[in-house]
This record gives C-alpha cells, sequence and structure tokens, in this order.
C-alpha cells in the first residue's frame, strides 16, 4: 500500500487511550497507557491530509488524553494504569516535550477549528517550561516549529524553539565526532532536525547549518554498504563494534523525519537518500535483510536483535512505521 496502515494503531487503542505494550499482535492490558506514546499518535494522526472519520475521532481521543495528562503548571503525568489511575507525578521527561511535539502539530494541522484551539491552549500551557534534557528539548521544540509554521509571530513557541541552540551547542571540532554529546543514544536525528527547523524559522543560518552538517554525520554513521544501521537502544560511541543489536524502530523514524525536513529546506537531493534508507530500513534493507513489520497486522516489531525481529508490536515501534510510510506516500507523490 501507498499510505500509512493505521489498523493496528486502531486495534492497540480503545475508548480511553493508546496501549504501550503489546504481546505479538495483541495488546497487553495490564501495563497501561503512556502520555509519549498517545502524544507520537497525535502526531502521526495529524499529519494525515484527509483523515477518515475513524481516524479524526481517534486524534481527538488522544488529545484528550494528553489535555488530562496535563497538570495546572503544564507539566504532564507519563503512566495511566489500567485502572485509569495515574502512576507518577507531573513531570519534564521524554513525555512532556512528546506532548508539545503533539499538540503542536494538531494546533497546525488538525481540519477541525476547535481541535487546533484546545491543543493550542495545551501547548500555550506547557511551553513556558525549560525541561534538563536536550532530547526532551528537542521534541518539544519540534511541536513549536509547527506552531510557528501556521502563526509566524506565536511568541512562547519562537522563545521555545530560539532556546534549542543553546541545548544543543555547536558541533564539535573533530571531524570523526562532531556530535555534542559523548555518545549517541535514542532519536539522535531529532537534534539536528530541531536546529534545522530553529533556522528555517527563525532565520538563524548558523543553527540551521549546524543543523544540517550534524544530520550529514549522524546520516553517515548509521549507515552501511548504503543501507541504514541505526545505533542499538544502549548507545553507540567511536571504537565500539558495528552493526550492534537491538535497533529501534524509532531510531529510524527519526532520520526519516529530519532528513525530509533537510530536503524541505535546501532541495539537496543527497536527503533523499536518508530517506529511502530509513523507509527501507523497515522493509528488510537493513543488517539481517528482514522485514521488520507484519504485513497482515499493520503492526511494527518492536526491535531488530541479533537472531532477528522481537515479534511484540509496541505502540512506539508501530508509530514509527507510520511515520516512514507517511514519508514514502509524500516521496511517491511527488516523483509522480
Amino acid at each position: 500500500m501507498i499510505g500509512p496502515d493505521f489498523a493496528h494503531l486502531i486495534r492497540m487503542s480503545d475508548d480511553t487511550g493508546l496501549y504501550e505494550h503489546a504481546e505479538g499482535p495483541l495488546p497487553r492490558i495490564e501495563h497501561g497507557y503512556c502520555l509519549d506514546d498517545v502524544a507520537r499518535g497525535l502526531v502521526v494522526l495529524s499529519r494525515e491530509p484527509h483523515p477518515p472519520a475513524e481516524l479524526a475521532a481517534l486524534a481527538e481521543q488522544y488529545l484528550a488524553f494528553i489535555a488530562y495528562a496535563q497538570g495546572e503548571d503544564g507539566r504532564f503525568h507519563n503512566r495511566l494504569g489500567p485502572g485509569r489511575s495515574w502512576q507518577d507525578e507531573p513531570g519534564l521527561g521524554d513525555w512532556w516535550g512528546r506532548a508539545l511535539w503533539g499538540l503542536g502539530t494538531a494546533a497546525a494541522r488538525s481540519p477541525v477549528p476547535a481541535i487546533r484551539q484546545t491543543a493550542l491552549d495545551c501547548f500555550d500551557r506547557g511551553a513556558h517550561h525549560r525541561p534538563p534534557s536536550v532530547r526532551t528539548m528537542a521534541f518539544a521544540a519540534l511541536g513549536a516549529a509547527e506552531v510557528l509554521s501556521a502563526d509566524p509571530v506565536h511568541a512562547p513557541a519562537a522563545a521555545l524553539l530560539r532556546d534549542i541552540t543553546s541545548y544543543v551547542g555547536a558541533p564539535g571540532p573533530d571531524p570523526d565526532w562532531p556530535w555534542p554529546e559523548h555518545r549517541l543514544f535514542y532519536a539522535n536525528a531529532a537534534l539536528p532536525e530541531a536546529l534545522i527547523a530553529a533556522g528555517e524559522l527563525l532565520g538563524d543560518d548558523q543553527a540551521r547549518d549546524d543543523g544540517l552538517r550534524l544530520l550529514d554525520w549522524l546520516l553517515a554513521v548509521e549507515s552501511t554498504d548504503f543501507h541504514l544501521s541505526p545505533v542499538p537502544a544502549g548507545g553507540w560511541s567511536l571504537g565500539e563494534s558495528r552493526p550492534a543489536f537491538d535497533q529501534q524502530p524509532v531510531e529510524a523514524a527519526a532520520m526519516a523525519d529530519a532528513c525530509a525536513r533537510a530536503y524541505r529546506v535546501t532541495a539537496d537531493p543527497k536527503w533523499l537518500a536518508g530517506i529511502h534508507r530509513s523507509i527501507a530500513w523497515f522493509n528488510g534493507d537493513n543488517d539481517l535483510g528482514t522485514l521488520m513489520h507484519d504485513e497482515q497486522t499493520g503492526g511494527c516489531y518492536d526491535g531488530l536483535t541479533p537472531s532477528g525481529p522481537n515479534i511484540n508490536q509496541g505502540a512506539e515501534s508501530t508509530l514509527a512505521l507510520i511515520s516512514a510510510q507517511q514519508h514514502l506516500r509524500t516521496l511517491l507523490e511527488s516523483t509522480g
């Protein structure tokens, strides 16, 4: 199929939210829900240009979950147990950043005015915070970029996006390791993507160029023989062996997102290679030459292990697949 397959995402959702884990294709209800994943779900659903009624209703449901998770000061709970009670206190972890990403995307792209306004109100309530983690900030900055793309004078979004440059910092002087951290961790491409977005939307050429340089290096480091070879869940640094496992779908999806933005900003065809490699990773052009999704269910396997896929089809991995399929559709539509 050309477009994304949402069948498994629907299977993993109920009238409360999106179950985090699965055993094979079946949701593990006993593990409850995670704001992190619901927010990712709102991102991909909001990217759909003409969502059918079932997906539009699911986007509203995810937005209601995010609004319910938000405390009065703009922080968010992350984990909701199967008994529908929160298992944590509101905080500023990755879930806060991804919540702002989802809210910003819905505020900019939803076809429903009431949804756009509700999402923007929640975004504004949380956008004044500054988290301790650079990745959390990068996720939030991508939400701010969505808001600014729709409203270029939105001050809270502009302030948040502007601050990403101080979080990431400039590329280091060592050409073998310009990365601003001592190690690659997860969703790495979100950092340069946030810089590229800041450069584009705030007119900051230095931020844009720094982001492009870091992304160019990251794509080279995460490629082997012209296919994507993502760093493992435990991270990676120079001198450690490759390929390494467990490789996570979220890493391939983040690379596709960043390369798509880089291509929109520069029109340089080299970024198309990054998009193609990321999509191809899901379709078997990876270190083990194995398909990373279930063509019958529409779910994505949870990771690539040394012996093959982890066949559980959780929310995070399935949303990563859907994101990649959205980029594939865009590529096919743009090339006729």
